[in-house]
């Protein structure tokens, strides 16, 4: 079954999603979603927001889809179990450390990997799978090609966002907001720096795309594989919810969706649709006009109207039964549930007896309520009558005690359990590594514990396997689209017979690739570890270790748990958007561009884009991190992350990290000292 997923994030949201004709909603508790500043709901309230949908055929999914502290683990168990209580279908997952908890507290309660977990090819959703996922909500960056690729080779439920806001970051991959500005969107409270002016060039708003609309490719998604088509916007006003799920419900029967409305109610100067036809083109980039904004005053009347009634969605058969000198009985059934009310004696009819047809047209009045006669048993004995406000009173009688039955919440089972308890991890010495993204800049003379260079570098100078031999990981690709999965497998076994042992992951896409081609699996920052549960989770599924995620602060780094090695980013210019849509790109394409350039803020600071094999792009911090003079202690290695620095510099980093000099250049601590919101 297909299914038309609308976004809630107050009570007005869900019931404009649920009468315009959404399928399921998803929405957030509290704590732990990813729209923090959405308004949300408690505890009390989800389980009311679960019998209202479960009453009208309405599925709920909801919203754990934060990294979380350790600090928030007692309370993390606290709210799966509330929502375990409440009935909700299935909670939306990113950190592993959430999906262990899930599946012990609740092992029934469906999990979906969100689209925060960067799951972009086949190997991602096949990983998911094996970590106990039911469905995956895919990256928003995918073609429909790449879908039908992902959806031919594995059973898992597949996802797909079909309308809302595009980030120019793939989810999951963004620290832009947490390290501008402290508020972190892989915990719930990104403040959309993006859409502020960022300039290339001549070019404006250089980091802002237009919001997708794929409305009009739903039946071809469908037919791909796609089972759920989710519709973006927790944010966003009810008659956005009902004009977008209109517009969904239109494109799956045939019909044609008022697109105009759509653009209308809320746009970035219209709509891109150049992610799902792999047109990816100059212009996808938009932003938010005065324009925009009062175009939205002309439909939101008419797009109230939209959910003004309550719809008719739940079938009801009923029966009848009216004899002369006896009670008259109704029965009515929603095919689950049963229920009756009983009437006056019927009287012999002095004139026209009560028929079938007269029954019917009182019974069928069941507005007001989500319910519609589908069918009706009629049995008279004699010629009996019974007047209008009889069967009026009995048909709202049962209708009524159906509806309380079936908004009746059905808890799952939850166990109780003792949450684990850690050790702090000793480490007894902290090692230097070297991330180089080319060859020549780590050719200086070092006893780094590990050289990483790019699997392409490797390719180029396969020397480095000799001069460096079990001190050299090859780094996967940050993403690896669908098209290129089976390369980057086969030119990992040929590194492999040349003598390669080792691969560094920033996602579990990665992970599960250099797994199946029988490398020693080392994850990197991307993996966004900030608890000791996801550290040895990630032991369990075979990493040797792991470098944590540079949002996590060096106290709680100091007081991590779990058993593997682990590591922190000491040095570099760090990754804060990794990207599809290229920014650099112009009229014409990709024609005569040097493949990295320089964009800039208001204020004139300036951040630099390295593209990567015209297959994606990174947005580098304008600021190096540099903390070879500070003291964090409860790590294994430490890793200076070299991108555009000359191999002399780099020797120069190098070598003052090992006597622990400060920085005589401009530097920031990055998050390591200060907490993150």
């Amino acid at each position: 079954m297909t299914e038309i997923l609308a976004p809630v994030g107050g009570k007005e949201q869900l019931i404009a999603a649920v009468r315009s004709g959404a399928n399921a909603v998803y929405l957030g508790a509290k704590n732990f979603n990813a729209r923090r500043n959405a308004s949300n709901f408690e505890d009390t309230e989800l389980s009311e927001i679960v019998s209202y949908c479960h009453a009208r055929n309405v599925k709920v999914h909801v919203t754990l889809n934060t990294l979380v502290m350790d600090s928030e683990l007692s309370a993390l168990a606290e709210e799966i179990k509330n929502i375990a209580s409440a009935g909700a279908d299935a909670v939306i997952v990113q950190d592993l450390a959430v999906a262990k908890l899930v599946r012990e507290i609740c092992p029934k309660m469906e999990m979906h990997a969100s689209t925060q977990m960067t799951i972009h090819n086949l190997a991602g959703a096949l990983e998911a799978k094996k970590l106990g996922f039911k469905r995956a909500v895919l990256s928003r960056e995918l073609s429909l090609e790449e879908i039908r690729y992902i959806a031919k080779n594995t059973d898992i439920e597949l996802e797909a966002f079909v309308h809302g806001a595009l980030c120019m970051c793939m989810s999951g991959c963004c620290y832009l907001s947490s390290v501008l500005g402290g508020r972190s969107g892989n915990r719930g409270l990104c403040a959309q720096p993006c859409r502020l002016d960022f300039r290339y060039g001549k070019k404006d708003h250089a980091l802002s795309l237009k919001d997708m609309s794929h409305v009009e490719y739903i039946r071809e998604l469908s037919k791909a594989g796609v089972c759920s088509f989710k519709i973006e916007g927790r944010m966003k006003r009810p008659e956005y919810v009902a004009a977008a799920v209109t517009a969904c419900k239109a494109a799956l029967e045939g019909e044609t969706p008022d697109i105009e409305s759509l653009r209308a109610v809320f746009s970035r100067q219209g709509f891109t649709d150049g992610y799902i036809t792999g047109k990816r083109t100059f212009d996808m980039f938009g932003f938010r006009s005065h324009d925009d904004v009062t175009a939205a005053d002309k439909v939101l009347k008419n797009l109230a109207n939209l959910y003004k009634d309550e719809p008719k969605k739940v079938p009801v058969r009923m029966s009848l039964f009216i004899s002369e000198n006896a009670e008259s009985v109704l029965m009515a059934t929603d095919g689950e549930n049963y229920v009756s009310a009983t009437g006056s004696v019927c009287e012999k009819a002095l004139r026209a007896p009560t028929d079938k047809a007269l029954a019917e047209r009182y019974l069928s009045k069941t507005g007001g309520t989500p319910f519609f006669l589908s069918e009706l048993d009629f049995t008279a004995d004699g010629e009996p009558v019974i007047a209008a406000g009889e069967l009026n009173e009995m048909r709202r009688s049962v209708l009524s005690e159906l509806l309380a039955l079936r908004e009746k919440v059905s808890s799952h089972k939850t166990n109780n359990i003792d949450l684990p308890e850690f050790e702090k991890h000793i480490s007894s010495n902290c090692s230097l590594r070297i991330r180089a993204e080319k060859f020549d800049q780590v050719s200086f003379e070092n006893d780094a514990e590990a050289v990483i260079l790019p699997l392409s570098e490797i390719e180029k100078h396969p020397e480095a396997i000799e001069i460096f031999g079990k001190r050299l990981f090859a780094e996967l690709p940050a993403l690896i689209f669908p098209g290129d999965e089976e390369k980057i497998k086969n030119r990992l076994l040929l590194l492999k017979e040349k003598g390669a042992k080792n691969a560094l992951c920033e996602n579990i896409g990665a992970v599960h690739l250099a797994k199946e081609c029988g490398f020693a699996v080392h994850g990197g920052h991307g993996l966004n570890i900030l608890n000791s549960i996801s550290v040895n989770e990630y032991e369990r599924i075979g990493l040797c270790d792991a470098t944590l995620s540079f949002e996590l602060a060096a106290p709680k780094i100091r007081h991590l748990g779990g058993n593997i090695r682990r590591g922190i980013l000491g040095y570099g210019y760090l990754p804060l958007m990794r990207m599809r849509a290229c920014p650099l790109k112009g009229p014409a394409g990709c024609k005569n561009c040097p493949g990295n350039g320089k964009i800039k803020d208001r204020l004139g600071k300036e951040f630099t884009y390295l593209c990567f094999e015209k297959k994606f792009g990174t947005l580098l911090n304008g600021v190096p991190l540099y903390i070879a003079d500070k003291d964090v202690s409860g790590i294994d290695f430490m890793t200076l992350w070299f991108t555009t620095e000359s191999p002399e510099n780099c020797e120069k980093i190098y070598n003052m990290f090992k006597n622990k000099v400060p920085a005589d250049f401009e530097k920031t601590n990055g998050l390591y000292f200060r907490e993150l919101l």
